[in-house]
C-alpha cells in the first residue's frame, strides 16, 4: 500500500497560498493502494455500526459470518470470540493496529471494549491482505481489528464535542465524552471518558427441554450478583510527517463486578467478585522514505491486574491476585521490487510476565521473537500474496528449583491468492475467486504451563491447518431498485492438531492437568451478503445477511472417545445467521436485526441430555437525529430480544430477556 497523507495546509508556500485562495481545506488524506484486499474482511463501520442494537464490541461482532461468541450473560459478563471453530486463543484482536495480549490464560474480554468510541470492526479470516504490517499480524488463525474515531474537523473548526447518555433496563447508566482538539495544522488531540454502572438483575426462565419435547425443569427468577462499575478513559495524539504519518495512545480501564456463576444445584445466588485494572499505552510511526521503501514502527507497554474474591467458606475462600505485563516493539519494512510486486520484512519482540499470590507459584516471564518476510504481487487478473512466520519463545521461571518449558521455535507459512475469471468486453466482470491455506500454532498459556497443580510445563504448541476456497461478486446498477450488491460465499476446512485439553489426574475427580490430546476438524460454509436499495423521496435502505454452516467433530482418542469420538464439539451449532436491515428517511432512522443460533451440544458427548435448543434473538432501534443552530442532537429507543426469548449462550448463564435501552446523543 502506498500512501501519501498531505496535511495541505501546511504545504509548499507558493501551492497552498493557491488552494488557500480558493477554498480552505484543513486536511486531505490521499491513499493509493497497489493492491486489493486478496481475501476481503468482513466489516462494520460508520452509521450501521452505530445503529445496532449492540452495546460492546462482542455484541457486535455477532452479526459476522462463522463466528462463536461465548456470553456468560449481563452488561459485565466474560465475552470471548470464537471463529470457525478454531477456538478463542487462536484469535488476535488489534486495537488501533496492535494486538491486545493476555499471556495468562490468552482470552481477550471483548465485553470490556464498549462500541462508543470504535469507528470500525473488521474480521479476517487467515490474516489481514496487507504485507505491511508487524510480524504479530501474521501469528493467529484469524484477526479482528478494533480502528477507534479518528478526529475530522469542518472546515474552520478547531474542537469537535460528543456526549453520549445511555439509560435502560437493569438499571443501567452509561455517560460518556468525546473531546478532540486541532493542536496544530498537523496534529490532532482526542480524549474519551466513560462510565457504566448497571444492577445486573433481570428476570429469567430456567428451562432445560431434551431433544425428545420433554421438559427437564422450569423455574422463573431473577439473577443476581451480576452488577458492574467500570471506567475507561483513553485519549491520545495523532498526526502527519511529509509522506507519513503517527500516533500516539493511552488507555486505562478500571472495573468492579459481580460473577453470578452458573445456576446449578438450585444455588440462584453467587457471591464472587472481581476487580479489573487495565493499562497500556502504544505508538506508531510510518513514513514513506523513497518511491520504493517504506517503514513501520510499532511499541507498547501494558499493565494488567485482576482480583478474584469468593468469601464463600462453605466452597473455599479465595483472594487471588494477578499482575500481568507486556513489553512489545515492532519494525516492518516494505520494499517495491517491481510496480507490481513488494516484499516485506518484519521483526517484532514481545517480553510477558505474570505475578500471583497464589501459593508456589513459579513467577514465569517469556520472551517471544517473531520475523515475517512476504510478498505480493499482481498479474493481470491474479493477485497473491505468501508469508513465512518464525517465533522463537523462549521461557524462565523465577523460582530456579523448577523447570522452565523447554525453549520453542516453529516456522509457519501463509500463501492467498485470488483470480478474476470472466471479462465482459473491455471490462472485467465482477466476480473473483480466491483461496488460502495457512499453517499456524498458538502458544500454552502460562496457566496451560504453570497454574498450581494443573499446568504442565511439557506442553507443546497447539497447531491450527486452514484451507479455504471462495468467490466474490460485488456491482453497482445504474438504475433498477438495487443501487448495490455485495456477495462472499466460502468453503473450508481446518484441522487442530495437539489441542491442549484438561484431563483428571489420577483417581481424584477434582485433580486436573493440561495434556496435547486433542484433534479437531471443521468444515463449513460461511455466505454473507449487503444489498443497498433505492426508495422514492431520497429514503434508503441497505440489508445485510450472513449464514454459517459447521460440522466441527472432536476426533481427539481418550478412555473415554467411544462417548465423544466424532461428535460436534461443544456450543458449536450446525447453523447459525443474522439479519441486518437499515432505513433512513430525513432525520429518522430504524434499524432492525435478528440473530439466530441453531441446535448444539454443550459437550462431544452428543446425546440427549448434553442437547441445547437453538435460540434467537429480534433486536429494534429508532432514532431522530436534528439540529439547532450548529449542535447536532439524535435521540434513539431500542428493544433488544423483542420477542423476550429465554436462553443459555452458555449451559446455566440465562440471558436476559425483553430490555429496553434509551440514548442521548449530542455533538458540537
Amino acid at each position: 500500500m502506498v500512501a501519501a497523507l498531505l496535511p495541505l495546509s501546511t504545504g509548499v508556500a507558493a501551492s497552498q497560498n493557491k488552494l488557500d485562495s480558493l477554498q480552505r481545506i484543513e486536511e486531505v488524506v490521499v491513499t493509493a493502494g497497489r493492491y486489493r484486499e486478496v481475501i476481503p474482511s468482513q466489516r462494520l463501520s460508520g452509521e450501521k455500526l452505530e445503529a445496532l442494537s449492540s452495546f460492546s464490541v462482542a455484541d457486535a461482532i455477532r452479526y459476522f459470518a462463522g463466528v462463536q461468541i461465548k456470553d456468560y450473560g449481563g452488561v459485565g459478563g466474560l465475552k470471548t470470540v470464537d471463529v470457525r471453530s478454531m477456538g478463542t486463543n487462536h484469535m488476535g484482536v488489534f486495537y488501533d493496529g496492535i494486538q491486545l495480549g493476555n499471556a495468562q490464560n490468552g482470552q481477550i474480554d471483548l465485553g470490556k471494549f464498549s462500541l462508543d468510541n470504535i469507528e470500525e470492526i473488521s474480521l479476517y479470516n487467515g490474516q489481514k491482505s496487507e504485507i505491511f504490517q508487524p510480524a504479530k499480524d501474521y501469528g493467529s488463525a484469524g484477526t479482528i481489528y478494533l480502528r477507534t474515531q479518528r478526529p475530522r474537523f469542518a472546515a474552520g473548526k478547531r474542537t469537535n464535542v460528543k456526549s453520549v447518555l445511555r439509560v435502560g433496563s437493569f438499571d443501567l447508566a452509561n455517560p460518556s465524552l468525546l473531546w478532540e482538539q486541532k493542536v496544530s495544522p498537523g496534529v490532532n488531540a482526542s480524549l474519551n471518558a466513560e462510565y457504566l454502572y448497571a444492577s445486573g438483575k433481570y428476570k429469567f426462565r430456567y428451562r432445560k427441554v431434551l431433544a425428545d419435547g420433554s421438559v427437564a425443569w422450569d423455574t422463573t427468577a431473577v439473577r443476581q450478583n451480576g452488577d458492574i462499575r467500570a471506567t475507561r478513559v483513553e485519549g491520545g495524539f495523532s498526526g502527519y510527517v511529509p509522506q507519513g504519518k503517527w500516533h500516539a495512545k493511552a488507555y486505562f480501564y478500571s472495573s468492579e463486578k459481580g460473577i453470578p456463576g452458573a445456576v446449578v444445584s438450585n444455588v440462584w445466588k453467587r457471591s464472587q467478585r472481581q476487580w479489573d485494572d487495565n493499562f497500556f499505552a502504544q505508538g506508531s510511526f510510518q513514513k514513506q522514505l523513497s518511491e520504493r521503501y517504506e517503514l513501520m514502527l510499532n511499541v507498547k507497554y501494558a499493565d494488567d491486574r485482576m482480583r478474584y474474591l469468593n468469601p464463600d467458606t462453605t466452597l473455599m475462600y479465595t483472594n487471588n491476585l494477578f499482575r500481568q505485563q507486556e513489553v512489545y516493539a515492532s519494525f516492518a519494512n516494505k520494499y517495491a521490487i517491481l510496480p507490481q510486486w513488494d516484499a516485506s520484512l518484519s521483526a517484532d519482540y514481545q517480553w510477558n510476565t505474570l505475578e500471583a499470590n497464589l501459593y508456589d507459584f513459579v513467577y514465569p516471564h517469556r520472551s517471544t521473537a517473531l520475523v515475517a518476510m512476504a510478498t505480493a504481487f499482481e498479474w493481470g487478473r491474479l493477485k497473491a500474496q505468501a508469508s513465512l512466520l518464525s517465533t522463537l519463545v523462549f521461557e524462565r521461571k523465577r523460582v530456579k528449583q523448577q523447570r522452565s518449558a523447554e525453549d520453542k521455535q516453529e516456522y509457519t507459512p501463509a500463501v492467498f491468492a485470488s483470480f478474476q475469471p470472466f471479462a465482459d468486453g473491455m471490462r472485467l466482470a465482477p466476480v473473483r475467486l480466491r483461496a488460502f491455506y495457512k499453517r499456524i500454532f498458538r502458544m500454552p498459556t502460562f496457566n496451560d504451563l504453570y497454574y498450581t497443580d494443573i499446568g504442565n510445563e511439557n506442553l507443546r504448541p497447539e497447531y491450527a491447518t486452514q484451507y479455504n476456497v471462495g468467490l466474490q461478486y460485488e456491482a453497482r446498477y445504474a438504475h433498477g431498485a438495487v443501487d448495490f450488491l455485495h456477495v462472499h460465499a466460502d468453503a473450508y476446512y481446518n484441522e487442530v492438531t495437539d489441542k491442549i485439553v484438561a484431563i483428571p489426574k489420577g483417581s481424584g475427580q477434582y485433580r486436573w492437568m493440561m495434556m496435547n490430546l486433542g484433534y479437531v476438524e471443521i468444515r463449513g460454509v460461511d455466505v454473507s451478503g449487503q444489498v443497498s436499495w433505492r426508495l422514492p423521496d431520497n429514503a434508503q435502505l441497505s440489508t445485510s445477511l450472513s449464514y454459517t454452516f459447521q460440522k466441527a467433530q472432536d476426533f481427539t482418542k481418550t478412555k473415554m472417545s467411544d462417548r465423544t469420538y466424532g461428535g460436534q464439539i461443544a456450543y458449536i451449532p450446525w447453523h447459525n445467521g443474522s439479519v441486518i436491515a437499515n432505513a433512513t428517511w430525513r432525520t429518522w432512522d430504524v434499524n432492525y436485526s435478528f440473530i439466530y443460533v441453531g441446535e448444539r451440544y454443550h459437550n462431544s458427548e452428543n446425546i440427549p441430555t448434553k442437547y441445547e435448543r437453538p435460540w434467537y434473538t429480534h433486536d429494534l432501534t429508532l432514532g431522530k437525529t436534528f439540529r439547532l443552530k450548529t449542535v447536532k442532537y439524535r435521540i434513539a429507543a431500542e428493544v433488544n430480544n423483542l420477542l423476550n426469548q429465554f436462553y443459555d449462550v452458555i449451559l446455566n448463564y440465562p440471558m436476559p430477556g425483553r430490555n429496553y435501552k434509551v440514548i442521548f446523543k449530542v455533538e458540537v
